[in-house]
C-alpha cells in the first residue's frame, strides 16, 4: 500500500501518531474547524454531543484551508486540549 501525505512539505518529516485515550471524562477536546464549507455544522452537533456526556470542549478555526495551521495556534491548542478533532466538509 502506498499512502500520500498531502502536505505541501518537500521531504516530510517522520510523524509517530499519540496513543488515544480510553475514554474522554476529564478530558478537554478541541474541535478545529479547517474553514472548509459546512465543516462548523458537522462540529457544532459534535460538539453537542460531547458536552451532554460532560466533556469540556474548546473550538478553533484555521484562518484558511489553503494553508497549514499557524505555528501559535497548534501550539495553543496542544497546551490547551488532551484531544484533537478536526473537521474535514464540502
Amino acid at each position: 500500500m502506498i499512502v500520500l501525505d498531502p502536505t505541501d512539505e518537500s521531504r516530510p518529516a517522520a510523524r509517530t501518531v499519540g496513543p488515544r485515550p480510553d475514554d474522554l471524562t476529564g478530558r478537554t477536546v478541541g474541535l478545529l474547524d479547517i474553514a472548509k464549507p459546512r465543516g462548523e455544522v458537522f462540529l457544532d452537533r459534535l460538539a453537542e454531543l460531547l458536552v451532554e456526556r460532560g466533556v469540556t470542549v474548546r473550538r478553533y478555526a484555521k484562518p484558511t484551508f489553503t494553508r497549514p495551521l499557524p505555528a501559535d495556534q497548534r501550539a495553543e491548542i496542544a497546551a490547551e486540549c488532551d484531544v484533537v478533532i478536526e473537521a474535514l466538509a464540502d
